[in-house]
């Protein structure tokens, strides 16, 4: 996993966590602040009705008959209120008077009238000159249908005579703490997709600096002494190359101008023979030389047309971010058709290609992806190869990979292009023509590798000559 992938998928799961707790947090916290903004208006309203019982009970004797015809003018009544997005249409407030004893001499509902409530918290602390609240559900076991009640007491003469105790159901409150649970999460996903793209962006701009802190590190504990401007300027340099350097990266022009600069470097040869030769054509010369300066200006003319397709084929590749239609592969049958087909061109060149017995693995992918990035492996096998040398190619699982190996018994790999060749454009010259070829045939197996979500590698085999190996995931089932 790359430093830029360890610092996004960091970055993405510190957020992740404190967006989670945050909003967990939130949405836990909702309910009970719209419950404490609805028991606020419930004690208001409960001190109002104890006033005005207070009024009318002046001998000391609750006077609740007037109550009755205004609950059910008020329960009847209809309206139209749209209360931020929401419409309400009726009044859901239900009132409870009882008597010092605590029995119900009036109940806006009707349900429990006479029966005894001295025993409820919100009345029983009333009784007593408290603040009394309580929640109780109208059904049992059911939380939905639980109604908030406030009560307060009912003095005369400075005694308390009863209390009168206001309710409201949570589910009329219930659907703004849905609303806004809602709005919240929505709040919460388009953060997350915001600083996603964010985290994307910082992760670029990060994993350079890190190298540049490495690489000034280094730079310092190489200093034989200390010397402050030294340093400083030095601390600078980085900084302002690092800057362009990540800037440049983001615009993706870092990429476009190696393409094109090496792109230029490889077309400039083949073009520079081919203008020499038509310009030599233009003279008077002998039929066997002009025949030879043909013959030259159509090999490099094909070099170039090899470079193009082939670019063109990675660059298509490379715009692939997943297989359309993987379907199962069984690697041996490809490898021996592959065996078939580059015989005869081996032989020709005094060179035996050779599959060895081993394992047979399924995998899911492309086959005509696959067999062009061994094919490609093969092929460079065979040019490096000394005459009369043997390719030979193997199977074998390895826990859930299957790996697919071709070694040469050529010169190998120079310790200074071990980590290059697989560099668009890299290429070593060929033991027998000392020519190039375009360096884009590995480039090439390592992108169809990494769309199958596997990796290629090349180094040295033990006893000489060079090792490929081609590690892919095994498909379902492990067959």
């Amino acid at each position: 996993m790359s430093k830029r992938t360890r610092i996004f998928l960091g970055i993405l799961l510190a957020y992740a966590i404190g967006v989670g707790l945050l909003m967990y947090r939130q949405l836990q916290d909702i309910d009970p602040r719209y419950r404490e903004s609805a028991e606020e208006n419930l004690v208001e309203t409960a001190q109002l009705m104890a006033t005005l019982l207070e009024g009318s009970s002046r001998d000391g004797t609750l006077q609740v008959e007037a109550l009755g015809p205004v609950f059910q003018a008020l329960y009847a009544r209809r309206f139209k209120a749209d209360i931020y997005g929401f419409e309400k249409t009726r009044v859901e407030l239900r009132m409870t008077v009882v008597d010092r004893g605590g029995t119900v001499v009036f109940d806006s509902t009707n349900r429990s009238l006479g029966a005894d409530h001295s025993l409820w918290r919100d009345i029983r602390r009333a009784l007593q000159g408290e603040y009394g609240a309580r929640t109780t559900p109208d059904v049992e076991g059911d939380a939905s249908s639980s109604v908030m009640y406030v009560a307060a007491p009912i003095r005369v003469g400075g005694a308390i005579v009863g209390a009168v105790s206001v309710g409201k159901p949570v589910q009329s409150f219930g659907q703004f703490v849905q609303a806004a649970r809602r709005k919240t999460l929505l709040v919460g996903t388009t953060s997350v997709v915001a600083v996603l793209l964010l985290v994307v962006i910082l992760s670029v701009w990060l994993v350079r600096p890190f190298g540049v802190v490495a690489d000034y590190v280094r730079y310092v504990k190489a200093q034989r002494s200390f010397s402050l401007p030294r340093l400083t300027r030095r601390a600078l340099k980085a900084i302002g190359a690092a800057y362009d350097e990540m800037r440049d990266a983001l615009a993706g022009r870092n990429y476009v101008a190696d393409y094109v600069q090496t792109l230029t470097h490889e077309v400039k040869s083949p073009l520079s023979a081919i203008r020499g030769a038509a310009e030599l054509l233009q003279e008077p010369m002998p039929d066997a030389d002009r025949a030879r300066f043909v013959a030259n200006i159509v090999r490099e003319t094909q070099r170039i047309q090899e470079l193009v397709d082939r670019m063109m084929e990675l660059t298509a590749l490379e715009s692939r971010r997943t297989l359309d239609a993987p379907v199962a592969v069984p690697l041996r049958a490809l490898l021996q058709e592959l065996v078939a087909s580059v015989q005869p061109a081996a032989a020709a060149r005094g060179l035996q290609v050779v599959l060895e017995d081993g394992d047979d693995a399924t995998v899911q992918g492309d086959a005509f992806l696959l067999q062009r990035a061994v094919s490609n492996l093969v092929d460079n096998a065979l040019d490096f190869s000394p005459a009369g040398g043997t390719v030979t190619l193997a199977l074998h699982r390895k826990g859930r990979q299957a790996e697919l190996t071709v070694r040469d018994h050529g010169p190998g790999i120079p310790d200074y292009a071990g980590d290059k060749v697989f560099e668009k454009f890299y290429s070593l010259a060929r033991p027998q023509s000392r020519k190039k070829s375009t360096g884009l045939g590995l480039p090439f197996v390592k992108e169809i590798a990494e769309l199958h979500e596997g990796r290629v590698t090349l180094a040295n085999a033990p006893g000489g000559g060079a090792l490929a190996t081609l590690s892919l995931p095994l498909g379902d089932g492990g067959a």
